[in-house]
């Protein structure tokens, strides 16, 4: 008799199986969607609100109207200049962190030993500190220096919470590279400059321009660092919307942020498609 019962409980804890798979992974897919919403439906809000025809942040907005838009290239200098200055400061603190970034990671990256992961941990701790404590740090640094806030202060802040993005996506493409291609190549007679010319660099560039993109993205966006080292006549574009919000709740702000979206979308799908960004956020 307990001969016939054995494939009906098989069945029982085979049903009692799929039910539990299916319950966790509902429960994951619920998760992923209260997730995406929380994260979309701020930019969605902002967006909506961008196109209000009234003369303050007010969500749903009384009207729909462009002229937030229109009235930031013709009726905002202040912002056009703090925007041209984000440029500028991203652009030199992403180069100057590409250089500093590549000449580190190459002598690193494929080394095991102890001191070289404990300097490469030295070159990544920006990213585990916070940006104020960062900040703090740095101003005291230059007023122990003696030197006073300027523009180069607030490039050197941002080169140092750049350079470690750039640093670890070159070495991650510098570790997946295969040792026999420099073997042969030194073997042949390259030098160490044509070596890098020829053979590492396209190697490793989808990685580098991986990390720029995000380094400069991150700079361009920042706040706490630029507002710690940030002189008078350096106000970055993200302090301006700050100062817009706090002061008259003005509706500027959110047509820049509107601006800000659809230029980062553009250049993802740029990016995606040259150096394929994705593998390396992964």
């Amino acid at each position: 008799m307990p001969e016939p019962l054995l494939p009906l409980a098989a069945a029982r804890e085979s049903l009692a199986s799929a039910l539990e798979r299916r319950s966790f992974f509902g429960l994951l897919v619920a998760l992923a969607l209260v997730a995406g919403v929380l994260l979309i439906a701020p930019t969605v809000v902002v967006l909506i609100t961008s196109f209000t025809s009234g003369f303050s942040l007010k969500f749903p907005p009384p009207g729909y109207s462009p002229r937030w838009y229109l009235a930031l290239w013709t009726e905002s200098p202040e912002i056009i200049a703090a925007l041209l200055l984000s440029l500028k400061v991203a652009a030199l603190a992403t180069s100057v962190s590409i250089v500093l970034a590549v000449s580190a990671a190459l002598p690193l990256a494929r080394r095991p030993e102890a001191w070289a992961r404990a300097v490469e941990a030295f070159f990544l701790s920006p990213l585990m500190l916070p940006t104020l404590a960062i900040g703090l740090a740095l101003l005291m640094l230059f007023n122990l220096a003696g030197g006073g806030l300027s523009f180069w202060t607030l490039v050197a802040g941002h080169i140092a919470i750049t350079a470690p993005y750039v640093f670890r996506t070159t070495t991650a493409s510098l570790v997946q590279l295969d040792g026999a291609l420099f073997e042969c190549a030194r073997s042949l007679g390259a030098s160490p400059l044509f070596l890098f010319r020829t053979v590492t660099l396209p190697l490793i560039f989808r990685g580098v321009a991986a990390g720029a993109f995000i380094g400069f993205m991150y700079s361009f966006d920042n706040v706490a660092v630029s507002l710690f080292l940030s002189d008078a006549r350096s106000e970055v574009l993200p302090i301006r919307m700050w100062h817009l919000i706090e002061s008259s709740l003005d509706v500027r702000a959110a047509a820049v942020s509107g601006v800000l979206i659809l230029a980062t979308l553009v250049l993802m799908l740029v990016m995606e498609r040259v150096a394929g960004i994705s593998r390396h956020l992964r």
